[in-house]
């Protein structure tokens, strides 16, 4: 595919799409839903190609279960976009309005960015997410995914564009969907998107550091940036540890591969070494901890820290593992806790464990991150959870949008003046 080409029908494309109305935009979307529930089996043959090149080429088996996608992945990736499809169309909304003393009446009205780019990796869900929030707030997207799922995401593709093409009640626009060709490891294709100033609005990348790294330095269009995940729960010395220790296993190893998982375990030293085995014995056999000097001394002598417990170095403080591993480091009290994570954690999302009101609030008000928990796991740091249906990433940047994005990311605003012959 040219990209050159794709500018120009994806421009063509979002200014017919910023024309249409919900119920328009909902039928075509439902009637992609129906094609990727009627063509599951496709899209199933297509990703095992990518799981079985993945496992050739040594992918982490973090990797390929980010990857994978069975029955009930595409059972929830039907789910999200009819979750979009319920979602209030954002576009043409009145978000402000007033009358100037000359007679001006001015309104301030969100509207479609416009053509959205999107670089993300692995994850072919990304794809129908993606697409289905640009497509319901009035945007054509370019995806750029990446090799090791470019067999799943041209299936997916192709059902969408050719749903899209046969929705003709709807209006159904399939220019506003390209997938860009992958040519093995080469980034030229990247290079482009990011210095398409004036044919690309904004651009969001989604994966891992590297990646995230690369587009914000080298980009010359917009970047909503979306960070990596190394995030943290702190251990308070008011905590209900039996609490503590079901949290810390769900936020580390229901899903270790993703950006919502913890990385790192800080306990107050108050109750490290009551708390501290409870954890061991809990993670026992999955997890394998790095600890730091006081941490390692307390599990040093727990049975079921045996061969799963190293000693932290340097480069286990603000690591994202995205693994069944962890930092686990030992600290003073909550505002200790608090001057860590803010020097080693990547904004993402961060948790505390108290019954003390007093620190609760401290740790929620100075901690620098876009979602900020008490009492709960980090791993409701999702678009669905939050009940914006799919997401396009987790912002962590602090302009225009922060935290799970959702329909309103993809727009701006515009204002609208109407007068009757004032001038100045």
């Amino acid at each position: 595919m040219e990209l050159e080409n794709a500018y120009v029908s994806l421009r063509k494309a979002s200014e017919k799409l910023a024309l249409q109305d919900a119920v328009k935009k909902n039928k075509a979307l439902s009637a992609v839903a129906d094609a990727l529930d009627k063509n599951r089996a496709a899209i199933i043959a297509a990703n095992k190609e990518d799981m079985s090149a993945g496992r050739a080429n040594g992918l982490s088996e973090s990797v390929l279960d980010r990857l994978m996608l069975d029955d009930k992945r595409i059972d929830g990736i039907i789910a999200s976009l009819r979750d979009v499809m319920g979602q209030t169309d954002p576009i043409g909304e009145e978000i402000g309005g007033w009358k100037t003393p000359n007679g001006l009446n001015i309104r301030q009205v969100r509207v479609p960015m416009g053509v959205v780019a999107i670089i993300y990796e692995n994850r072919p869900n990304v794809t129908v997410d993606a697409f289905s929030l640009a497509y319901k707030s009035g945007n054509a997207i370019l995806l750029r995914g990446s090799s090791s799922s470019y067999k799943s995401n041209v299936a997916i593709v192709d059902i969408i564009k050719k749903a899209l093409e046969g929705a003709k009640e709807a209006e159904g626009i399939a220019d506003a969907i390209e997938l860009v060709e992958v040519d093995g490891h080469s980034h030229d294709d990247v290079n482009q998107i990011l210095n398409a100033v004036g044919k690309i609005d904004v651009v969001l990348p989604r994966g891992g550091k590297k990646l995230i790294a690369n587009v914000v330095s080298n980009a010359r269009v917009p970047v909503i940036e979306t960070g990596s995940g190394v995030c943290h729960l702190y251990i308070d010395d008011d905590a209900d540890l039996e609490m503590a220790v079901k949290v810390a296993e769900n936020a580390k190893i229901q899903r270790p591969s993703v950006c919502n998982a913890i990385e790192c375990v800080l306990v107050n030293e108050k109750v490290a070494d009551k708390f501290l085995p409870m954890m061991a014995k809990n993670f026992a056999g999955r997890v394998v901890m790095h600890a730091d000097e006081k941490a390692y001394a307390i599990l040093e002598g727990v049975k079921e820290a045996e061969g799963k417990l190293l000693k932290a170095t340097e480069e286990d403080y603000g690591n994202e593992y995205l693994d069944y591993a962890c930092c686990v480091k030992v600290v003073a009290d909550v505002e200790s806790a608090v001057e860590y994570i803010n020097s080693h954690n990547t904004k993402h999302s961060e948790s505390i464990i108290t019954n003390n009101r007093q620190h609760a609030r401290l740790f929620q008000s100075r901690v620098d991150a876009s979602c900020v928990y008490v009492n709960a796991s980090t791993r409701f740091t999702d678009g669905g959870e939050f009940g914006f249906g799919a997401e396009l990433g987790i912002s962590t940047q602090k302009l225009h949008a922060r935290g799970p994005m959702g329909i309103k990311a993809l727009t701006t605003t515009k204002y609208l003046i109407d007068g009757d012959g004032q001038i100045r």
